[in-house]
């Protein structure tokens, strides 16, 4: 599988859409490498109306258009936590299911994971194994 992705900086009012295309790899060394840190601390410093979003990279999937992402912030200790964000498509009952159903993109997120565990997670996603990620998002 091959990977696009994109960066919200704290400081920068446009997303960054990277069009290279990276491999599974590159997106585990992309999303450790990333200065989570140094990025919240400058957030943590600087006036509020200069902010635009909170630290954040994005993985899409090019062959399937599914997407994972991370969002940093810091918890009450001081420690960088993430929140993790699944875009796929789901199959969706209208009207209980007396209509059918329809497939929609849809997007969760779970909140308060460290880095190791927020990388864990998009192992997961890059090899595939998207049933783990169907079960941490039910709950």
């Amino acid at each position: 599988m091959t990977y696009k992705y994109s960066i919200c900086f704290p400081n920068k009012e446009k997303i960054e859409y990277k069009d290279e295309v990276i491999s599974a790899n590159d997106v585990l060394i992309i999303a450790r490498n990333h200065p989570w840190r140094e990025h919240l601390v400058f957030t943590e410093n600087s006036d509020i109306s200069s902010i635009y979003y909170n630290p954040s990279l994005d993985f899409t999937c090019i062959e399937n258009g599914k997407s994972f992402g991370l969002t940093a912030d810091f918890n009450k200790n001081k420690e960088v936590e993430f929140s993790l964000w699944y875009k796929r498509p789901k199959k969706i009952k209208i009207l209980f299911g007396l209509l059918g159903e329809i497939e929609k993109k849809i997007v969760d997120n779970k909140w308060e994971f460290d880095l190791e565990s927020s990388l864990n997670y998009l192992r997961y996603f890059v090899s595939g194994n998207y049933l783990i990620l169907e079960e941490l998002f039910k709950k």
